[in-house]
């Protein structure tokens, strides 16, 4: 059993995950997959509603991402790099760097980036500052990060899920860590391929303009 679900033991499950995801999506590096995880296994066993887990999870998704938004839309860049460089920022494992990549996929992909980002490593927790930075509408920014949050949430509770029925609880980190590892490349697949579909779109509505 690892820290985090000793906490989350200690301290109720339901508040416990809601805290861990608001902390994850503003700068504290709480990995997602050891929180909603085991919680979602321990709801395949009835003393848990995977329902709740889910839920609680992106409501703390959506205050934290909203902390970061305001925070950026507020404060602006130089404020959030300086802070980034900082040791605090450091011991949160942020850099400019990854701040910077956040932005880059945010311009990359538009507002939609608040949904997909969700997804992507690093820019999962980061993606909202680029949002907040854009001055992004809050209602669109809510609601996909909602969407895109529940969606990820979603895939981990099945995972733990999945895991009740053929791992025993003393060997679920590692099981978490490598399905992890195949859900990460996976989604990283199938957002490559949305990627391309929607380029390959814009570029013939693009020429069909050219030839018209």
């Amino acid at each position: 059993m690892n820290l985090i679900t000793s906490i989350l033991n200690s301290l109720g499950w339901y508040p416990t995950i809601f805290v861990l995801m608001l902390l994850e999506s503003t700068v504290v590096p709480v990995p997602s997959e050891f929180v909603v995880t085991p919680a979602a296994y321990h709801a395949a066993s009835g003393s848990l509603d995977v329902f709740l887990v889910i839920f609680f999870a992106t409501l703390g998704a959506d205050v934290g991402a909203s902390i970061n938004y305001f925070v950026a839309l507020y404060v602006g860049r130089p404020v959030i790099y300086k802070f980034a460089n900082s040791k605090w920022g450091k011991m949160c494992l942020l850099n400019q760097e990854k701040v910077e990549r956040s932005e880059k996929y945010f311009d990359d992909h538009g507002v939609a980036a608040t949904l997909t980002g969700r997804f992507v490593p690093v820019i999962r927790h980061l993606i909202s500052i680029p949002a907040g930075l854009a001055r992004m509408h809050y209602g669109k920014f809510i609601l996909f990060t909602t969407i895109g949050a529940g969606g990820w949430h979603s895939v981990l509770a099945l995972l733990g899920w999945y895991l009740h029925a053929i791992v025993p609880e003393d060997q679920l980190n590692d099981k978490i860590s490598e399905y992890a590892e195949y859900i990460k490349i996976i989604i990283l697949g199938l957002l490559l391929m949305v990627a391309i579909y929607f380029g390959i779109k814009a570029w013939m509505k693009k020429k069909g303009k050219k030839h018209a």
